[in-house]
């Protein structure tokens, strides 16, 4: 019911800028909330940034905050993650994740796309 489609991903030199782009299908009502994940090798997947679909319950991780912001175009069913100031610790795969509706737990995911920050 709900696919989720990254981009944007590449290789960028530390202290650069990427942005990243989820593409929704499916139903992207205002409450319903989106969010980054990333998994680096060796890692466990961890969160990196959420929100509503209305703007509003925005989160980041402690390691990115400052850094990267989450925001989304709602016409386009987008949500994108611009990336500053990026350090070789942030080079992962990234996905986009969102709940079955208003419910609890990250349950849709899409295929991820590569970060890497080169030092």
């Amino acid at each position: 019911q709900v696919q989720l489609v990254e981009s944007g991903g590449g290789l960028v030199q530390a202290g650069g800028s990427l942005r990243l782009s989820c593409a929704a299908s499916g139903r992207t009502y205002s409450s319903y909330t989106i969010g980054w994940f990333r998994q680096a090798p060796g890692k466990e997947r961890e969160f990196v940034a959420r929100t509503t679909w209305s703007g509003g319950n925005t989160a980041y991780a402690d390691s990115v905050k400052g850094r990267f912001t989450i925001s989304r175009d709602n016409a386009k069913n987008t949500v994108y993650l611009q990336m500053n100031s990026l350090k070789p610790e942030d080079t992962a795969v990234y996905y986009c994740t969102a709940p079955e509706g208003d419910g609890r737990g990250w349950h849709y995911w899409g295929q991820g796309t590569q970060v890497t920050v080169s030092s």
